[in-house]
């Protein structure tokens, strides 16, 4: 757990705060969930690996989730790529192993579902040009994060949520990465935005999920989960209103005035 807690700090400093405040059990199968996504996610985004190799290591991940042996299937698969993959990646079997064994296999499905949605999205090149491929584009990344959250806070404490706004929390959050990261992911040959969108239809895009997101929130009752989505999604709406007046990344000092202002 030390291990994958300092792994979570490297790789995101938005759920590296709300993962580590939620308490034992639930802790472990969010930080598991999110160190194997994140791991895919590398894939993915990997800017030296061919696409062809990208479809092939996502899908082998899929293959791997479903074998009796995940840690075994998934060694097999990344070693040879050891010296040019991410460690997040690397060391996807030993996120897998954090798992509480109760909520393993909810994880695990989410993770084969993942891999093989990212598969399809690299073989198809990121060709999105409507709205509805975009939607489909968020739900694969990120909605269906927000979907397997939902799960694993009624697995730890009961708590019932709406899917589909759980679904809008993970998109929203999505689209606001979309729209930093837009010159970068160009370069890379990725453009997310639907055919005649420019920056406003994104910004409403995102802000319509986001309000999504805060009725979500604003129907959970108090407890982990209230208190894990709180903190992404008021740095999310910082970061929109900061990249709407021309800006682009929220600064630590803002990121922290922001968490240390939310109960």
């Amino acid at each position: 757990m030390n291990d994958a807690m300092m792994m979570l700090q490297k790789t995101s400093r938005t759920f590296y705060i709300p993962i580590s405040r939620l308490d034992q059990g639930v802790r472990e199968a969010v930080t598991s969930a999110y160190l194997c996504m994140r791991a895919i996610d590398e894939i993915e985004d990997h800017e030296e690996l061919a696409n062809p190799l990208k479809a092939e290591l996502l899908l082998g991940i899929h293959d791997a989730f479903q074998s009796p042996d995940i840690i075994e299937e998934t060694q097999k698969l990344l070693s040879p790529y050891q010296a040019i993959l991410p460690a997040v990646t690397t060391q996807l079997h030993e996120w897998a192993l954090l798992c509480p064994p109760s909520i393993a296999q909810t994880v695990y499905k989410y993770i084969r579902k993942m891999a093989k949605e990212m598969a399809d999205w690299v073989n198809m090149k990121w060709n999105i040009q409507t709205e509805e491929d975009l939607d489909a584009y968020t739900y694969s990344v990120a909605g269906m994060v927000g979907e397997m959250l939902a799960e694993i806070w009624f697995w730890h404490d009961g708590t019932k949520s709406d899917t589909a706004k759980a679904i809008a929390f993970g998109r929203g959050l999505q689209a606001v990465n979309i729209l930093r990261n837009r010159a970068e992911d160009l370069t890379r040959g990725a453009d997310f935005f639907p055919d005649g969108w420019g920056h406003k239809e994104m910004l409403q895009y995102t802000r319509r999920n986001l309000k999504l997101a805060d009725a979500y929130i604003g129907e959970l009752k108090d407890g982990p989960a209230l208190k894990f989505c709180k903190i992404p999604l008021s740095l999310a709406h910082a970061t929109v209103n900061l990249i709407a007046v021309g800006g682009n990344k929220l600064t630590r000092e803002t990121v922290m005035k922001l968490v240390n202002s939310i109960n």
